[in-house]
């Protein structure tokens, strides 16, 4: 490959040059490709869901209400119960039930402990 270049320095600096050029010409024409795929790439939506659950515990056959989760919350139990704003305030409040210790619903509500 060395045989491919021409042994003096200002002819060098030409190919140096050139390959600059064709190098951010490359990226730009990438750039415009990143860019095409990302307009035609089909855009995923999470679905809606409920900004605050109740969780349900099942203890002697019959559901429990256990602790009240943000609506993304992973850990919230197969048994769930979609809240609004004031009944998750409620809930945690004089409901007696817990807040989430990972998702804390109860910081997303402004209920300090």
């Amino acid at each position: 490959m060395s045989d491919f270049f021409p042994p003096d320095l200002p002819r060098l600096r030409i190919l140096e040059t050139w390959a600059e050029v064709m190098l951010r010409e490359i990226r730009q024409r990438i750039a415009e490709a990143e860019r095409k795929e990302a307009a035609t790439r089909p855009v995923r939506t999470r679905p809606e869901g409920p900004t605050w659950i109740l969780g349900y515990l099942r203890r002697g056959g019959q559901p429990v209400a256990d602790s009240v989760h943000l609506g993304g919350c992973h850990l919230a139990s197969g048994h769930t119960r979609p809240l609004d704003r004031d009944q998750a305030r409620e809930a945690l409040t004089t409901g007696g039930i817990r807040a989430c210790d990972i998702c804390r619903p109860d910081s997303e509500l402004g209920i300090l402990d």
